[in-house]
Order: structure tokens, then C-alpha cells, then sequence
């Protein structure tokens, strides 16, 4: 497995790091472009590596990455933490951006044995990266043509029922990319399932006939964390991050907002809905 052929320093510290993390009995998986590249056959040039863990071993990780003699960080409490060998990361992710995608005992479950820069490793299943990655649509980064290509490499062999379960409430996320697979794809629009694109057109229809709910939500903020500020900030819409059980806290919104380079979207001109700024969000 390449993955874009990491420097020789880069590949010293991988190697030594997941053998760090192996020693210390941390459970951990490969996802990121090393991954992609084991399904799909893509391979791109990457600054870092990706490990998922369950959010119990995240400070078990890092403690073990720091006893290795590494410099360690926790960037974001809710799903990130860092370990650094000079210009060399290592991300230890356990959940997503967005708090949506947070890792679980079924990434391990149904993980994918492999062997990376000679180290035996576990990666991450297609299905949970599919549900991750679909939920990236930034304005300088979306990975909608990693899933499109990991629905390439194993359309076939996807738990489907297991995927929809994943994106439960936010199904039009997962339907998106399929209706889009069909048109990067149109001779292969017939991989997918037709029972599932016809469960999902009927979702569809079925929630297009019932009204609108009153609650003024905007989703955009799962999606990307700059392009709907000024939702949020605004227009007076509640910010969706914040709203369901598996919500963050006021703190962790804050904290990812503030890390954003470059300031944020404003408002210009007239708005297409009448949101005014300092309404209830």
C-alpha cells in the first residue's frame, strides 16, 4: 500500500507509531488515504495518517504516543487529538467534525485486516467511511468523489442496511450521493441497489407531501462549518449541530468555529427569508 509514498521520515514515524500503539493494547484502525487506497485503488498525496478509535482509548492513544517519545495534543475535545514527529502528523480521530459520525465497537467489528508499510493493521469498513466522508462538503475541501469511488470499489459487497442505519435522520445526506454516483457513473447507476434508491425516493416523496416543519433548522452546519454561519448567526436559523441526541455542546461549536482560517461567510444584500438577526437560533 503506497498512499502517495510518504517521505522517509514520515514512514519511520507511522511505522514506529502504530507498533507504539500496538504495544500499549490500544485498538485503533487505518483510515484516511491509506485506506481509500486499499478499496479503491486511488492514491493521492497525504500529509498525515489517519487512526480511528473509540473515544474511551482516545486518551489511552495519545498517552501511548507520548510515552513513545512523540509530542501529543488534544485539538479538539470532541473528536481529534494530534501526535507530531517534527513536520509529521499523526491524527487520532474519534469522531467527526460535525459530532455525526463518532466511532463505535461496529467500526471494529466490521473492520478489514491489511498490512501497511509492512505493519499488520486493521482499517476502517467502507460503510463507516462512506458515512464520515458524506457528510464533507467544505468550500475548500469535499470528499463527495471519495464516496463515489468507494461506491465504485464495493457497491456490491456494502451493508446496505447497516449504511441507512448510519445515516439514520439525515438519509437525504446518503441519497445525495447516490443520485450523483448515477450521474458520475450512468453505466453503473444499476450497482446500487434498487430497493435501496426505491426506499429512499419514498422517503422522499412521502415527506414531501407532509408540511414543513416550523422549527427553523438549518442542517447546512453538518455539512460544512463555515459556509453557514451566517445562518446561524443571521438569519436567525438554529444550528443543527446543537438540536438531536447525539448533539455538541455550545463549547465544542465554538471551538471548531474558531479554527476556521479566513473570516467567515456574511450576509450582503437581501435574503430570500425573513430571518432576522437576534431572533431565538
Amino acid at each position: 500500500m503506497n498512499a502517495s509514498a510518504p517521505a522517509k521520515d514520515a514512514t519511520g514515524f507511522y511505522v514506529a507509531a502504530l507498533r507504539a500503539l500496538q504495544e500499549a493494547r490500544v485498538p485503533f484502525l487505518v483510515g484516511g488515504a491509506y485506506a481509500l487506497e486499499r478499496y479503491t485503488g486511488v492514491c493521492r498525496d497525504t500529509k498525515d495518517l489517519d487512526v480511528f478509535v473509540h473515544p474511551r482509548d482516545s486518551a489511552l492513544a495519545l498517552r501511548a504516543l507520548g510515552a513513545a517519545g512523540y509530542s501529543t495534543e488534544l485539538t479538539f475535545a470532541h473528536w481529534l487529538g494530534k501526535a507530531f514527529s517534527g513536520d509529521d502528523v499523526i491524527d487520532i480521530i474519534f469522531s467527526s467534525g460535525n459530532g455525526c459520525a463518532t466511532v463505535d465497537d461496529e467500526w471494529f467489528a466490521h473492520a478489514v485486516e491489511a498490512t501497511m508499510l509492512g505493519v499488520s493493521v486493521e482499517i476502517c469498513p467502507p460503510e463507516e467511511m462512506i458515512w464520515s466522508k458524506g457528510f464533507i462538503m467544505e468550500r475548500e475541501r469535499y470528499d463527495g468523489a471519495d464516496v463515489a469511488h468507494l461506491l465504485r470499489a464495493d457497491a456490491e459487497r456494502l451493508d446496505w442496511r447497516r449504511l441507512l442505519r448510519r445515516f439514520g435522520r439525515h438519509w437525504r445526506v446518503l441519497f445525495s450521493h447516490l443520485v450523483l454516483f448515477g450521474f458520475i457513473y450512468p453505466a453503473e447507476r444499476g450497482r446500487i441497489p434498487s430497493w435501496v434508491m426505491e426506499a429512499l425516493a419514498r422517503r422522499l416523496g412521502e415527506e414531501s407531501r407532509r408540511d414543513a416543519p416550523s422549527d427553523p433548522v438549518c442542517c447546512g452546519t453538518l455539512l460544512s462549518r463555515a459556509q453557514y454561519l451566517v445562518d446561524v448567526d443571521t438569519w436567525g436559523y438554529r444550528d443543527a449541530r446543537l438540536v438531536g441526541p447525539a448533539s455538541m455542546t455550545e463549547d465544542e461549536v465554538a471551538e471548531w468555529t474558531a479554527a476556521i482560517e479566513g473570516p467567515p461567510p456574511t450576509a450582503t444584500g437581501v435574503v430570500g427569508q425573513d430571518h432576522a438577526a437576534g431572533s431565538d437560533r
